[in-house]
Order: C-alpha cells, then structure tokens, then sequence
C-alpha cells in the first residue's frame, strides 16, 4: 500500500471516507451559519417563533435541504464526476408517483402503528373541540415545517452521504452509518429513550430501504413527511417527543400505556407498536412490487 492509496482508490479518485468526511466538514460550517441566517429572520416575529418554532423550523429546515443539495452536488460534481440528477432529487419521470406513493405508504404504516396501539387499548382519541379554524390551520402549518424538515433529513442523511458509500458497494456499511446518525441526532429531542432510539435506527433502515427501490429521494420523503405529519397534526400524538408544532390538531390522544407499547411522552415513535409497523413496512417495501427508479 503506497501513502497515496490511503486517499485514492484504484481509479485515482478520493476513497469514500475522505468523501464523506469533505462532505460533513462544508456541512457543518454551512449548517451553523444557515441556522444563524433563519434565527435572524424568523426572531423579529416574536419569541414564539424563535428557535423550535414553526417559522423557524420551516425556514431552517428549507436552508438546510438547499444546503444538503448543493454541497452534495459540489461534492459529486467534482470528487467522483457526477451531475446533479446522481442525488435522486430531480424533477425525473416518475418522481411525482414515487412521492405520492411514499406519502400513502407512510400514512398507511402510521395508521397500522396506531391500530396496534388502539387494538390493546394503549391509546383512544377523540374529535378536537377547539374549532374549525384552529385545525385547519395546524394541519396547513404542520404540513409546511413537516415538508421543510423531513426534506432536509432525507436530503442529508440519504443524499450524498448514503450514495457516496452506495458508489462503493458498501451498502450495508451506508445503511448502518446513516441510520445511526439519524437516530443519535433525534436522541436530543424530549422523553428520548433507548427504545426510541431504536426505532429511530429502525426508521433510517425504512428510508434507505426506500431509496434503494428507487434510487431517489421522493419515495423516502414521502414516507418520513407523511408520517410525521398524520402521527401530529391528525392524531394528535407527539411527533419524536415534541408536541409544540402542533396546537390543535384534528384528534386529541389520549395515551393510557403503557409506554412500552405506546412509547409514552416520547410519541409512538418509543413503543412497540411504532417497531412493529416499521418492520413489516420496511419487508412491504423491499419484496411488495411497487414504485419504480425515477427516470425508468
């Protein structure tokens, strides 16, 4: 081994760890200095739409996805010689049924977790009485920051970080490292735990299983944005511990336990019945016949 194919491979380009490494350091800086930019412009609306707040969750995160994109591109373009279309987020033929698809197939696990939960009586709900408008108007600003944030997440953790390795025929290692990144960052929120850890790691597995189906990122985002979006604005249910986002959302939960099963103040996502629905939609995704590559 020569002291230059500790950073090049066989064919003269930078390894995929430099690559994943040049790609995390940009990045940060970038995502450091975006926050700032969407602090400064949510702030003057007020207190409550600082930091954790709608605005600045929407803003932040559609920076953030701009960020993932165009740092992944440059990384793409000039580290392995690849157009932009390589990061699955282009406007291809089928990108609008993969979206669709994912969008069904997360509302449809949701509701599978929450039935589990209902079956064994963890969990009732009843119709929110706070109004007409007051819904109508979480369930059209949760749908904007649930857009803005699962896009970011996916475009993050499953752009050029997970295909640079994908490139390397290291798949597994892809899956794994992306899934446990995504789960360790989600680990800060309120009420985690081990067990929503865990399913946390399970949900990266979900949405690389996506990606690999199709080769792009609409069918993933799909999946991660309808299933925060139902869990929260129509059911009520903390969305990875945080509740904030969504004052009045069509049903009111009523969360009985126990937390194994429900995952308690964390949200669905720290229970079993959240384990259970992502094992058997992550095997729907991967043997069912369903969407197709983008572009195909």
């Amino acid at each position: 081994m020569t002291f230059s194919s500790i950073f090049s491979g066989p064919d003269g380009r930078l390894r995929s760890g430099w690559r994943f490494g040049v790609f995390s350091a940009l990045f940060i800086v970038a995502g450091v200095f975006l926050s700032g930019i969407a602090f400064v412009l949510t702030s003057p609306l007020g207190v409550e739409t600082g930091p954790g707040s709608s605005a600045f969750l929407f803003v932040n995160g559609l920076l953030m996805t701009a960020a993932a994109l165009l740092i992944g591109w440059l990384c793409a373009s000039r580290l392995e010689g690849l157009s932009f279309s390589s990061l699955g987020a282009s406007f291809s033929t089928g990108w609008l049924q993969n979206l669709l698809f994912g969008s069904l197939l997360g509302a449809a696990t949701l509701s599978l977790a929450i039935a589990i939960a209902w079956a064994f009586g963890g969990v009732s709900f009843a119709v929110n009485a706070a109004g007409a408008s007051a819904i109508v108007q979480t369930l059209l600003i949760s749908l904007a920051v649930f857009a803005a944030a699962g896009a970011a997440e996916e475009a993050l953790f499953r752009g050029y970080i997970f295909q640079t390795f994908d490139r390397s025929r290291l798949t597994l290692f892809a899956i794994v490292l992306t899934s446990l990144l995504f789960a360790t960052v989600h680990n800060a929120n309120p009420n985690a735990s081990a067990f929503s850890w865990g399913n946390t790691f399970l949900a990266g597995i979900w949405f690389a299983v996506a990606y690999l189906r199709t080769r792009d990122l609409w069918f993933a985002t799909g999946l991660h944005v309808m299933w925060n979006w139902m869990q929260g604005a129509f059911f009520g249910i903390e969305v990875s511990g945080l509740r904030e986002l969504i004052p009045a959302p069509l049903l009111m939960e009523t969360d009985a336990g126990p937390a194994w099963l429900t995952g308690g103040t964390y949200g669905l996502e720290g229970g079993i019945a959240c384990t259970i629905a992502l094992l058997i939609s992550t095997a729907v995704i991967w043997f069912v016949p369903g969407p197709k590559r983008s572009g195909s």
